[in-house]
């Protein structure tokens, strides 16, 4: 078997496709015209890269209306590399100090408990520099996470509506918990509350998440928060229906592609293991082909043998434990017709173009969202 070392040998690479996000983000807007759009860019921007897909997203024939993130320093991160759009803070704010941050950069805040609403309305504007602060109000009407009893929305309704320091109209919103299984009742349950408790309101209303978006119209509203749908991975997890093919049905394409080169390969007798722990063992002389990327660049340390990868247009299997560094596959009996010439410095795709990230996560029993945002700041990230 040829083994000789091929030139431009890649460890852990993440290849970013612009093309593709944008496309997602038009099919998005398609699926609700009217409605404006928040696009999260939580967790580094789902391990894509936080203010490269902001600019991406800005430099749109139609920019983004506004962006999501979790915490205020994500969004200083956005403020700091140019980004002029509306940011809001989907958790708010955890101390009345940040406050004046959040004024001096025009920064949007989510209000969900008493605490927050206090302290935006009892900061003096001095403090704020006269600034007033944009406020989404949320509601929990089913996820028992984040948001205000249906209780209490009079209360904080009219506090924030009285206040000098709160930019007005609000924005109110709520979060769907069980949006993407699309047979599951919880949603137009969460739903009709929601309505029940703001129907009387004219203020702009959000509830729908990437799932929302994909199948619950009820759910649009004014604004919606596509995540994961954003990056070309299916929302939907319907047990009659296969994740990955869903993303094809709803016309959204992979932004990430996950790729690495064979840095070694190896022949593998009849009984022979392979890695940590001997959890795999050849049962005929086989070749093995050991890639450069492991659990040190996010790749999950417990895919289990058999997961697919993707190399020189067929799969591959993994064997033997993730390593830190390296994962090993089962390249096959090498052919009488030498038709399979795997070669050191091949390129393996682990996940994305060819091989649905939704794939990975089931062999690795986790979910999409958990592999990308894994994805660590030693791995290259190249945009096309």
């Amino acid at each position: 078997m040829n083994s000789h070392f091929k030139p431009g040998i890649i460890t852990a690479t993440a290849i970013i496709d612009s093309k593709a996000l944008l496309a997602n983000y038009q099919q998005i807007k398609s699926l609700a015209p009217s409605a404006k759009i928040l696009a999260v860019l939580k967790a580094n921007g789902y391990g894509h890269g936080l203010a490269r897909m902001a600019n991406i997203l800005v430099n749109s024939t139609t920019p983004v209306d506004a962006f999501g993130v979790a915490r205020l320093d994500e969004a200083l991160i956005l403020r700091a590399s140019g980004i002029v759009q509306p940011i809001v803070l989907l958790e708010g704010v955890f101390n009345q100090a940040d406050l004046p941050v959040v004024a001096v950069n025009d920064l949007q805040v989510v209000v969900h408990d008493k605490e927050q609403l206090n302290a935006i309305i009892n900061i003096s504007p001095e403090k704020l520099r006269q600034k007033q602060l944009k406020v989404w109000l949320k509601i929990d009407t089913g996820m028992h996470r984040l948001g205000i009893d249906k209780e209490l929305f009079q209360y904080f309704y009219h506090a924030l509506q009285q206040s000098h320091n709160v930019q007005l109209p609000l924005v109110l919103m709520s979060h769907l918990a069980c949006a993407d299984e699309q047979n599951n009742q919880n949603t137009a349950t969460q739903l009709t509350l929601f309505e029940q408790i703001t129907a009387k309101y004219t203020e702009p209303k959000s509830c729908a998440n990437s799932a929302g978006i994909c199948a619950w119209p009820a759910s649009h509203y004014n604004w919606l928060r596509p995540g994961l749908m954003l990056y070309g991975v299916s929302p939907l997890n319907d047990a009659t229906e296969n994740q990955e093919a869903s993303a094809v049905a709803l016309n959204i394409a992979p932004v990430m592609t996950l790729q690495a080169s064979i840095i070694a390969i190896r022949q593998v007798k009849t009984g022979e293991c392979v890695g940590y722990g001997a959890n795999w063992t050849s049962d005929k002389n086989t070749t093995i082909g050991v890639i450069a990327i492991g659990y040190g660049d996010g790749y999950p340390r417990h895919a289990e043998n058999g997961t697919p990868v993707l190399l020189n247009g067929r799969i591959v299997p993994l064997v033997g434990r993730v390593s830190m560094d390296m994962i090993t596959v089962n390249l096959g009996e090498e052919q009488p017709d030498n038709t399979n010439h795997d070669e050191i410095g091949d390129i393996a795709t682990l996940w994305g173009k060819g091989l649905p990230v939704e794939v990975i996560a089931k062999h690795a029993t986790t979910i999409p969202y958990e592999l990308l945002c894994n994805i660590k700041s030693r791995v290259k990230k190249i945009l096309i």
